[in-house]
């Protein structure tokens, strides 16, 4: 699967997207009857490579009315400097990326490396190995709003058992 970098025509729908995320965001709180499986906020902690690692903080989850069985959830990725987070996926979920501070490198399933700064965004489809999530900066942290529309009980985030 293909991580593709949002212009053009589908600059909208991905402004779409950050808009709905950051009125969520705002709100910082959920009506879902749905169980929750977002994981819990994470601290930053060492990763197995040394470096420093990612947290997630959970801003809302709600069951999406009109598609029964998906769920939309909004979070924060904070990933201090020099962190990186262990080989994943996202399970079935579709995931969309707005950068909000710093730069991250990311590498998705057998595509090259890309860098993206404050303000570009990007998706990945569901079932995408992300293969590689760090935080360029050796001294300034960075952070993700990250949209998650998946499977209702599904985990957000699946380690990579090879790694």
């Amino acid at each position: 699967m293909k991580a593709i970098t949002v212009r053009g025509r589908n600059a909208r729908v991905a402004a779409g997207l950050l808009a709905v995320a950051t009125l969520t965001a705002a709100a910082a709180c959920s009506t879902s009857d749905e169980p929750a499986h977002a994981e819990e906020p994470a601290t930053a902690a060492a990763s197995a490579s040394g470096r420093p690692a990612e947290s997630l903080k959970p801003l809302l989850q709600q069951a999406l009315p009109n598609v029964p069985g998906k769920t939309f959830t909004s979070a924060i990725v904070e990933l201090p400097p020099d962190a990186s987070a262990a080989p994943h996926q996202h399970g079935q979920a579709f995931v969309y990326a707005y950068v909000l501070e710093g730069t991250v490198r990311s590498k998705l399933d057998d595509e090259p490396v890309a860098t993206y700064h404050q303000g570009e965004n990007w998706f990945e489809q569901p079932g995408t190995d992300h293969v590689l999530t760090e935080n360029v900066s050796q001294t300034e942290p960075a952070r993700l709003l990250v949209v998650f529309v998946a499977n209702t009980g599904d985990k957000l985030k699946i380690d990579d058992p090879k790694s």
